[in-house]
């Protein structure tokens, strides 16, 4: 949020960032950046007298801007919910919602939280409930919130429930390719899986690149109906192959100092020193022997080997209820910082 700005540009950019009506140029884009067409509309025009009833040409002459650039600005600001529009002869009168800022804003949450309450619906059917799915704690991460929130369109015969809900949702980009149905295939693995999945393993099985694989993984995560997890089961048998590998290239010694089993409790590190040196150990052993070993010292024993934390990916709650919950429960906080920052607009130009 624009922390204690009073700035009404900057706090208008914030928004139209934030509703994903302004594309920037950079990741980092300053507001000069963010301040084209869509932000001369508002500030020039909108804000300053929402209900006076704006036609295309009427903001053409206030802005400077080309009709079609005015229209395509306009086309956006009506999808979004922020503006409304009358039909008198053959010009489109339009007005912000509510009358103000802050009252528009007001109305595009309740309808975004309703809206994505009935879409969230759709998706809880095609989760299997599992309380396996759940049995590791999966890290806290903060990654940034970005869904999509439309209505059911029209519904071709040829396409599916899952693939138009993953479109609307933006799970499968802005620009989707006819017949591409990667992110739907990638969502329906994972909703019937009760075991996080690897990018590989998901690649594999769609026949596609880790990369595209890996990408769609990222829109999922940013809803926040998918998580990554550490694969527990996994973390044995690194630890074994770097125990080997690291003996055989390195000795006990090393193991003990650099490679990190010295920072473990004695009598771990001597079963585990033990059974490398007379060949005894497999994965099995390393898995009992590391049972009572907290996760974090295990990812720094893997890591100190040589190794790295194998993560996967898995629908973020046992069933669809917690699912939508977690997706609500960011909605919810992105809306409200909105709000917020709209009200504080508000009284910035009225200011």
């Amino acid at each position: 949020m624009p922390t204690g700005s009073k700035d009404p540009d900057i706090l208008l950019a914030w928004i139209l960032d934030s509703m994903g009506l302004v594309r920037r140029k950079t990741e980092g884009g300053t507001v000069d950046e963010g301040q084209g067409a869509l932000h001369r509309i508002m500030s020039e025009a909108l804000l300053n007298e929402p209900l006076k009833g704006w036609d295309a040409k009427s903001l053409c002459q206030v802005t400077g801007l080309s009709q079609t650039g005015v229209h395509h600005q306009l086309v956006k600001l009506r999808e979004s919910g922020l503006v409304s529009a009358d039909t008198e002869g053959r010009w489109h009168m339009h007005v912000l919602r509510g009358g103000s800022i802050s009252s528009a804003m007001e109305l595009v949450s309740s309808e975004a939280r309703t809206v994505l309450k009935l879409r969230m619906r759709e998706l809880s059917g095609a989760i299997v409930d599992s309380d396996e799915r759940m049995s590791v704690l999966g890290p806290e991460e903060t990654v940034p919130f970005k869904i999509m929130i439309s209505e059911p369109g029209p519904k071709s015969e040829d396409e599916k429930e899952l693939e138009i809900l993953t479109r609307d949702l933006g799970l499968s980009g802005e620009r989707v390719r006819p017949g591409d149905n990667l992110a739907s295939g990638v969502i329906r693995e994972l909703c019937m899986s009760s075991s996080p999945i690897t990018i590989l393993a998901l690649s594999d099985k769609m026949g596609e690149t880790r990369s595209r694989v890996g990408r769609s993984i990222d829109k999922m995560r940013a809803t926040g109906i998918v998580e990554r997890v550490p694969m527990m089961d996994r973390i044995a048998q690194d630890v074994f192959v770097g125990l080997m590998r690291q003996y055989d290239a390195r000795g006990e010694e090393w193991l003990m100092t650099r490679g990190g089993l010295g920072r473990l409790d004695t009598s771990i590190s001597k079963k585990l020193v033990s059974g490398v040196k007379g060949k005894s150990l497999n994965i099995e052993k390393v898995q009992s022997i590391l049972s009572d070993v907290d996760l974090e010292s295990q990812k720094i024993l893997l890591n100190t080997l040589g190794g790295r934390m194998p993560y996967g990916f898995r629908i973020s709650g046992r069933n669809g209820n917690a699912v939508t919950e977690n997706v609500m429960r960011n909605a919810e906080r992105t809306l409200r910082r909105l709000k917020t920052v709209s009200q504080r607009l508000e009284e910035a130009i009225s200011g």
